[in-house]
């Protein structure tokens, strides 16, 4: 079979740069999604219930400005949204009967016998992107997964009950896979998380004692080996230990349920402000990305076609270069309309950091931020817990431990030294 002639191949390819700018269009089905979580259909047993950490979602902000600006991140809000997205998570799992204690955590911790970690990819009114991982205190992974979530324009309306998130279906997903795989393990395998979990909280406070109980037998995968008597005293001393750290943990959540419902108005106002920004900005943007590869490609082959004899195909590569330098030129103006509602999203943005950052909360006499110094005071309440095991035992502080706590308290002295620099410059 011969192959067409050039002209006509030319004016083909011209043609199909043409519809490509033109593009086709799909309707995206974009519906409220209420159907609740799995149910415990039974009572399960205390002992097979197993307490679930869920941490603050990793915001993700690049440090760049520029690229927080492509991005369309304004950092503070999306720091308060892996609060908001993490205390979420844990209302919907507690929800469901499936498991014991569900709590918000500031960083992992041993003191839970499963951990929910996550990160934020992508987040506005329209759009939702995040990477959650799921990890016993085995060190098993039950799995990662990537959630990706379109919201509707109804999902903002107020007849929506506020315990419906615009992005359910997200949150839906990551609890129903969660109580797949737990009633999947059996009941020796979930006492299995919870001695492993229990061990390595004592192994934590007290190496000497229990660093032959658990092992990693490779990077990130504990074993039991053995267990202490039940009327140990070292290990009711650590039991008492966790149960002020659970004390504290449950101190937090209350913060986080104020943090929650304080944020959600101006936070749902954003977000229902935002959505067809986002979606303007989206579109212009792809339109913007067709036009300039179907532009690049007609006046490509436009200039081939000046190499031709024919005088037909030469017209017709004319015509390619200039519908391709029109092309070009649109996707300059598409690019300059995204550019306007990037700008758009930016001031909504803003205009919601300066009600939905502004966070502090009253603990132990001290005023903190509900983001980096949760975290902070986490540390400092595990040092202190420490320090308060030894002493009551009666023990002499290992000296990895002494110095780790003496490098810490020489942190927190410097940090408030130049603290007081600061007070005293200004």
């Amino acid at each position: 079979m011969d192959a067409p002639p050039l002209g006509l191949t030319l004016r083909a390819t011209i043609c199909v740069s043409l519809l490509v700018a033109v593009g086709c269009s799909t309707a995206t089905v974009r519906v409220v999604d209420l159907t609740p979580p799995q149910q415990a259909t039974m009572e399960v047993p205390e002992e097979l219930l197993l307490d679930v950490g869920v941490e603050v979602f990793d915001p993700n902000v690049p440090e760049s400005f520029d690229e927080q600006r492509e991005a369309n991140i304004i950092p503070e809000v999306r720091r308060a949204e892996g609060n908001y997205m993490a205390f979420f998570t844990k209302n919907l799992l507690q929800s469901t009967g499936n498991w014991g204690a569900v709590r918000v955590i500031p960083r992992e911790t041993h003191a839970v016998d499963v951990v929910v970690s996550g990160t934020i990819h992508h987040s506005d009114g329209e759009r939702m992107i995040v990477e959650v991982t799921v990890t016993d205190a085995r060190g098993q992974q039950w799995f990662t997964r990537e959630y990706e979530t379109l919201a509707s324009k109804y999902a903002y309306e107020d007849t929506i009950p506020p315990d419906i998130d615009p992005f359910q279906s997200t949150y839906r997903r990551i609890v129903d896979e969660m109580t797949m795989y737990v009633r999947a393990l059996t009941p020796e395998q979930i006492q299995e998380i919870r001695t492993t979990a229990e061990m390595k909280f004592a192994r934590d406070f007290s190496p000497d004692a229990f660093s032959t109980h658990v092992v990693e037998i490779e990077p990130g995968a504990y074993e039991v080996r053995r267990l202490p008597a039940d009327d140990d005293p070292m290990l009711d001393r650590v039991r008492k230990v966790r149960e002020r750290e659970y004390l504290f943990i449950d101190t937090l959540d209350e913060y986080f349920d104020g943090f929650y419902r304080e944020m959600y108005p101006s936070y749902q106002d954003w977000r229902s402000a935002s959505y067809g920004e986002a979606i303007a900005y989206s579109n212009q943007r792809e339109k913007a990305r067709r036009k300039t590869m179907a532009g690049a490609v007609a006046i490509a082959s436009g200039l081939l076609a000046q190499r031709s004899d024919n005088v037909a195909t030469r017209y017709g590569g004319v015509v390619g270069v200039i519908g391709g330098a029109t092309l070009a030129m649109q996707a300059i103006e598409d690019r300059a309309e995204a550019q306007l509602h990037a700008e758009v999203l930016q001031e909504l943005g803003t205009s919601a950091e300066a009600e939905i950052t502004p966070h502090t909360i009253d603990l132990e006499n001290e005023t903190l931020r509900l983001q980096g110094s949760v975290e902070a005071q986490y540390v400092e309440l595990r040092r202190i817990l420490r320090r308060i095991y030894f002493e009551e035992m009666g023990l002499e502080m290992p000296d990895d431990i002494a110095e780790e706590i003496a490098a810490e308290e020489a942190a927190k002295t410097k940090e408030s030294e130049d603290e007081l620099f600061d007070d005293v410059s200004t």
